[in-house]
């Protein structure tokens, strides 16, 4: 998304537009709802893209530079309707809301506009409300990193604190994100530019998100997960490499950038074994439609058949057995005693429902 200019020094601009420009020099990427009463209003590029996406009318709001400033805006009590399509349309929104009471702006007089900030920035993975979710399936936010010539995978979903993290390859990286599905991924600037990287992600460019190298920088990524979890070391969840700690200190330090001063509950971190699941390749994954069928949704596939689960937690464990079938006898083996006492327990199994 193109960034609005900065007003010239000798150009008249008034004092909420001024903010405006402020806030948006910081999220040149998203699409900025800056909150003007009972709407939320976007401007210049912005206003024109979201327009065309929501099919709203695109009017104008004074001038700038001698031109009309381009503008729409959605009301604010329907605005998560607005948001939806916005994300599912591959759009970041900026959600910048007052922070000021106005009884507390008059006090201090003609000093500025009432004050505003971003108080969030909704992407495709880092999504929490509700009415933007399907609840019978995960939301993942993955990220992948490259730490001494090896390549680690992280993923977790803000709505359930699910965090998990996995040592990966060039060969087996496709795989591993058709299993995830993630919604949004995370790779650094140098990885993206590498070619086989590159045409392996040809198909989910619109849910990559590219950032700066350092935000994967290992060592600060372990410092990062060490302060989030408040614990000495990472040695009590487990044994993970450079690559895998890059990988998730990258996710936990988006997160803290997209959900600024909001407190974020994630599960102590897992580690998934390469041997653990069956590695099933992406094309191999879409011939079976283990969990989604032609038209690339549930209908018609394994998933859709089998689950009759009633709750959303339940619906989203059996997509994620489906989706990565066991491969060690003792886990296997484990499962189905499970599923056998439940079959002879009936009054239980039906309290369990």
């Amino acid at each position: 998304m193109t960034q609005p200019a900065r007003p010239d020094p000798g150009a008249a601009v008034t004092p909420v537009m001024a903010q405006y420009f402020e806030i948006k020099s910081a999220y040149p990427g998203a699409l900025l709802f800056f909150r003007m009463g009972d709407f939320f209003e976007l401007f210049f590029d912005d206003a024109v893209a979201a327009a065309a996406a929501l099919d709203i009318a695109l009017t104008k709001r004074g001038r700038h530079d001698g031109a009309d400033i381009p503008m729409c805006g959605v009301p604010v009590h329907t605005a998560e309707a607005y948001l939806a399509r916005l994300i599912r349309a591959g759009f970041k929104v900026a959600i910048c809301e007052l922070v000021e009471d106005p009884a507390a702006a008059r006090k201090r007089g003609a000093k500025g506009p009432i004050r505003r900030a971003v108080v969030r920035v909704v992407t495709a993975g880092t999504v929490t409300e509700d009415g933007l979710l399907d609840a019978r399936r995960h939301n993942y936010l993955a990220g992948i990193a490259e730490a001494g010539g090896e390549l680690g995978l992280a993923w977790l979903d803000l709505s359930t604190g699910d965090f998990a993290l996995a040592p990966t390859c060039e060969d087996a990286l496709g795989g591993d994100l058709a299993r995830i599905a993630p919604g949004e991924i995370l790779l650094s600037e140098r990885l993206v530019a590498r070619p086989a990287i590159a045409a392996l992600l040809a198909e989910r460019k619109a849910a990559v998100t590219t950032l700066p190298n350092p935000r994967f920088d290992s060592d600060a990524a372990r410092r990062r997960l060490e302060g989030f979890f408040g614990v000495a070391a990472l040695d009590g969840f487990g044994s993970f490499s450079r690559a895998e700690i890059a990988a998730a200190g990258a996710l936990v330090d988006y997160v803290g950038l997209t959900q600024p001063g909001k407190a974020v509950h994630l599960d102590p971190p897992r580690r998934v074994t390469p041997d653990a699941v069956m590695q099933i390749d992406a094309a191999t994954r879409r011939n079976l439609e283990l969990t989604a069928g032609p038209s690339g949704d549930r209908r018609g596939s394994l998933l859709a058949t089998l689950d009759r689960t009633v709750t959303a937690a339940g619906a989203r464990l059996l997509a994620d057995r489906l989706a990565g079938p066991l491969t060690d006898p003792a886990a296997i083996a484990a499962r189905l005693d499970a599923v056998g006492f439940l079959l002879d327990a009936s009054a239980l199994r039906a309290a369990i429902r």
